[in-house]
């Protein structure tokens, strides 16, 4: 068994937007992020900050939006408009959840799908459906190349997704196809979870429970990627696979923390570079 380094393979994507960045400031460009955090939350506070040290990193410009809890949908709506016409702002992220009195879709479907570097508005998430996208979901996106990083070929590969949510499941399942692999979606209501889990030489497991997967559930050489964010009994950060059960049955497996989760954040930086190229028609 073999750890798929995130931190490792986040910093060579990293590097690699840090580079184009310095070239398009040679033309006048700097690539800007927006990033508008609602209310308290202490996970989005984290990423939030995390997200701020990677705009440094790479050379871009970033801009936060600390909002009150109680802000309104049209505070916000009108933040959304302003930023939507900054020129100086080429990407921007609304940090989700939001709080129970504001609607996400609503959000989402008012940024200009040029600057929707998470890629959920809805004409992205149909780009991403026929193959032909500027931004991906960064998730996803980072997951694939997590698995790439491995040397696995991903083509022609039997590929099992435990999850379905808009953010990490379906788009998943989209990408893996998009690579040629043979795609399964699997859920809370799948009938023999662990059967199908196991027949998977891929397996993406997004499903929010702590430690959820076992060694019964995983084929012997299998690539386990864990997009899991949870804490075990003792507080500890751990994934949505059991590591421990699993590790000694798989050929690569992502750690929690320090898999999927950087990914996350330089593909986020990726996408945020490319809407600075699309805006000022730089092929």
């Amino acid at each position: 068994m073999q750890i798929i380094n995130g931190k490792e393979v986040s910093a060579n994507v990293k590097a690699g937007v840090k580079a184009q960045c310095e070239e398009l400031k040679k033309q006048g460009i700097t690539p800007g992020l927006a990033v508008i955090i609602v209310g308290e939350d202490p996970a989005s506070q984290v990423y939030v900050r995390n997200k701020e040290r990677a705009c440094e990193e790479c050379g871009f410009y970033s801009k936060k939006y600390t909002l009150p809890e109680n802000t309104t949908q049209e505070e916000l709506n009108n933040l959304i408009i302003k930023l939507n016409n900054d020129k100086s702002i080429n990407g921007i992220l609304c940090q989700l959840p939001l709080p129970k009195h504001l609607d996400d879709k609503e959000v989402i479907s008012l940024i200009n799908p040029i600057k929707d570097v998470d890629a959920f508005h809805s004409e992205n998430v149909g780009k991403i459906m026929i193959g032909e996208y500027n931004f991906l979901p960064c998730t996803p996106a980072g997951i694939i190349e997590l698995i790439k990083s491995t040397g696995v070929e991903i083509s022609g590969k039997k590929a099992v997704i435990i999850g379905r949510s808009n953010i990490v499941g379906k788009p998943m399942a989209m990408l893996l196809l998009h690579e040629n692999a043979t795609v399964e979606i699997t859920h809370s209501k799948t009938e023999k979870l662990a059967k199908e889990a196991s027949s998977a030489d891929i397996l993406v497991v997004a499903i929010g429970k702590a430690k959820f997967v076992k060694s019964d559930m995983v084929k012997e050489g299998a690539v386990v990627i864990d997009v899991g964010m949870n804490r075990d009994e003792n507080g500890k950060l751990c994934g949505d696979v059991d590591f421990e059960d699993v590790k000694d049955k798989c050929s690569f497996i992502t750690p929690v923390p320090g898999g999927v989760g950087p990914m996350t954040i330089s593909m986020l930086m990726k996408n945020t570079l490319t809407a600075a190229k699309i805006q000022n028609n730089i092929k």
